[in-house]
Formats: structure tokens, sequence, C-alpha cells
């Protein structure tokens, strides 16, 4: 017997994921691809790409990649996460030494 877990996550990143999930589907209707066809791209049955279209946390992002692709090789979009860290990047730079003087050479 084959126990399902839930992800737990934080209230705002399941709206990230909800919203992500519409834009997925609306994507693929913008196109005219049919859950079928994108369920045979994906290698994914149609419960599985409903759940990637709710937004289902429980999803593997691997998943979300594929459907990704199935609709025109939209995966490279994911290229897009965390791209412009501005934070991570300020605190980089906060810890990096800065010299007094020019070194000689």
């Amino acid at each position: 017997m084959s126990k399902t877990r839930k992800a737990i996550v934080m209230p705002d990143t399941e709206v990230i994921l909800k919203q992500m999930g519409e834009q997925i589907r609306l994507s693929r209707l913008r196109r005219d691809i049919s859950v079928n066809l994108i369920c045979k791209r994906a290698y994914i049955s149609r419960t599985t790409l409903w759940k990637v279209e709710s937004g289902d946390p429980s999803v593997a992002i691997g998943i979300y990649a594929v459907v990704l692709h199935a609709i025109d090789n939209m995966d490279r979009d994911l290229l897009k996460v965390a791209k412009d860290d501005e934070l991570g990047r300020t605190l980089q730079d906060l810890r990096i030494d800065v010299r007094k003087r020019a070194s000689m050479g």
C-alpha cells in the first residue's frame, strides 16, 4: 500500500503554484493543444495534468518541466527561476573584502 505524502508549503507559495498552474493551462489553451495530446507528449495521465494545471504542490517539479516541454518547449522558461537574485547578490557583495590599496605588480 503506497501512501502519498502531502507537500507542506507556505500560503504564499501555494498561491504562486496555483497561478503557475493556471498560466500553464492558459498557455495550452491559447495554443489549442488538447489535454490528450499534452498527456501523450509528456507521458502522464489526465489526472496528473489536472494536478499540474491546478498548481498541486505534491506534483514533482520534473512533471511540471515535461508538461512545459510538451507545450512548445516552454521548459526553457524554468531558467528564469531565481535568475535575478538581487538579495543574494547584495548579501554576497557585503561579504566581499575590499582592498584598501592596489596590489603591487
